[in-house]
Order: C-alpha cells, then sequence, then structure tokens
C-alpha cells in the first residue's frame, strides 16, 4: 500500500494550486497559535521544489504570518490566564514558579520553540499567560522562524531534486517506519 506516496504527490500538487500562497499564510498563521498540525513546513517545502526562484519569497511569507499567529497565541495566552484565574480553575501561586522560570528563560523557550519541531504555540500561549515583554518575544520569533523557514527554503533549493527522487522511492517506508517507531514509543512510556 503506498499511502504515503499519495499524501506526498498530494500535498505536491496543492503547491502547484493558484491558492497555494493563501494556504501556506493560513496555516503558518493557525499553527503558531491554535492549530496541532500541519506544520507550515509540509507546505512550504514543496512549493519551494516546485518553484525555486520563489523559494525564499515564500520563506519570508511563512515567518511573517507564523510571528503573526504568535502574537495571536501571545494574546490568547494573556486572556486564558485572566480568564483561569478568575474562575478559579487554577490558584496564583500554581504560576508563580511558571512565572520565576520563564521571567529568567521565557525568550531561550520562545527561541527553541520557534526553530525546532517542539510546538511553537505552547511558547506563544505560555508567553502571554507569564507576560513576557512583547517587544523580545517579537524579535526572537522573527529570529528563530526566519532561521528555520530560511533553512528549509534553502535546502530545498540547493538539494530539491535530489530530495524530491529520495522522497519519491523510500516515503512510504519513512511513513510506515514512523507508525512503528510511534507505537513502540507509546508502549515503552505506558
Amino acid at each position: 500500500m503506498q499511502i504515503f506516496s499519495r499524501i506526498y504527490q498530494k500535498t505536491l500538487d496543492w503547491a502547484q494550486s493558484k491558492f497555494a500562497i493563501y494556504w501556506l499564510s493560513i496555516i503558518s498563521f493557525l499553527e503558531s497559535s491554535i492549530l496541532p498540525y500541519p506544520p507550515p513546513d509540509v507546505l512550504l517545502a514543496p512549493m519551494a521544489l516546485r518553484r525555486p526562484n520563489k523559494a525564499y519569497q515564500f520563506a519570508l511569507i511563512t515567518t511573517l504570518f507564523s510571528v503573526l499567529g504568535g502574537l495571536a497565541g501571545y494574546l490568547l495566552g494573556d486572556v486564558l490566564l485572566d480568564f483561569l484565574l478568575t474562575a478559579e480553575l487554577i490558584k496564583p501561586d500554581a504560576i508563580t514558579s511558571v512565572k520565576v522560570f520563564f521571567d529568567q528563560y521565557g525568550i531561550w523557550v520562545v527561541g527553541v520553540a520557534a526553530f525546532s519541531p517542539i510546538p511553537y504555540k505552547l511558547a506563544t500561549i505560555t508567553a502571554g499567560s507569564m507576560a513576557m515583554p512583547l517587544l523580545p518575544f517579537i524579535l526572537i520569533s522573527l529570529v528563530a522562524r526566519g532561521a528555520r523557514y530560511y533553512l528549509i527554503a534553502g535546502l530545498v533549493k540547493t538539494y530539491g531534486d535530489q530530495c524530491d527522487q529520495w522522497l519519491k522511492k523510500y516515503i512510504d517506508r519513512l511513513g510506515y517506519g514512523l507508525i512503528v517507531i510511534v507505537i513502540f514509543g507509546a508502549l515503552y512510556v505506558s
């Protein structure tokens, strides 16, 4: 069964759609604030593969909309914490240690989450709820998100055809292998 091959081909087809840039913008925004998946990389990479001359333009759009989504997550975190405290669903004492940690390491938490596969939205919502200063939040988000998406665009632009051929050959094995790893990981944890 070649399920993952079909998904990969469908993603490449979406990347050629006349609406691809809009989907990329929407996914970038929502993934940074509320949606768990898909990460914008899933659309950015095939778009850069299909149109390498616009790879960095796509990376810029992804970065800007991702940071705007991060700001929405920041505001959501601020509102959410106020609601939880007002409704007495959490006690102020419960957030004191998180606040101390975030005051000291918040910029690094946001930076690591913005660049890595760790869900960025968790850092954005936490930054808002912990009242991280807005300017450092925006700057580290721009730098880390930009580094991530420009790196993807650059790698795809440079090695795109080789990666495309390799993925077409091995995507199903990789997909099924990932499923097996997740199952064993879940069994190991429980």
